[in-house]
């Protein structure tokens, strides 16, 4: 093992500050995306509260809406999950350039392909999101034709 000065770790430092910044990133993404599941739980919440009370179309309506929340909650749960395992990702690409400049190893490749599984769980959690957005339409359309069913 080889001593490593400052000037050494210096361009690792540099090179570290495109991940972290990345890490921010995502910690804003997750921020909105638990934010949408709590309001998601807390409207399930509200519909079953209501479900009692409900008869005949409405009760249908309302046991739909249900249903396609709880899918939508299970659909930003799995965002959160991508999104958390791509800063877990990042975070130990990170660390392993540290343990390289440290250990005087080379691991391009390894960080390369860490990097590449990160941005594709970044992307599935992306995709899951905007799955969940078009969700939240479907639901919205529901509600607003018991409301007024020529609007849609």
């Amino acid at each position: 093992m080889s001593a490593t000065t400052l000037h050494e770790i210096v361009p690792v430092l540099q090179v570290a500050i495109g991940p972290v910044i990345l890490i921010s990133g995502i910690g804003l993404l997750l921020l909105t995306m638990t934010n949408r599941l709590g309001r998601t739980i807390d409207r399930a919440r509200q519909l079953c509260r209501e479900l009692p009370a409900s008869s005949g179309e409405n009760r249908a309506q309302t046991l739909t809406q249900i249903t396609i929340i709880y899918r939508r909650a299970q659909v930003i749960r799995l965002s959160i999950g991508l999104a958390g395992f791509s800063v877990l990702l990042v975070s130990a690409l990170i660390i392993i350039l540290f343990l390289g400049a440290l250990l005087d190893w080379q691991a391009g490749v390894f960080i390369v392909l860490i990097f590449i599984v990160s941005m594709v769980s970044l992307f599935a959690s992306l995709v899951a999101f905007l799955y969940d957005i078009n969700l939240a339409l479907h639901a919205l359309r529901l509600e607003l034709k018991s409301v007024k069913p020529d609007l849609c």
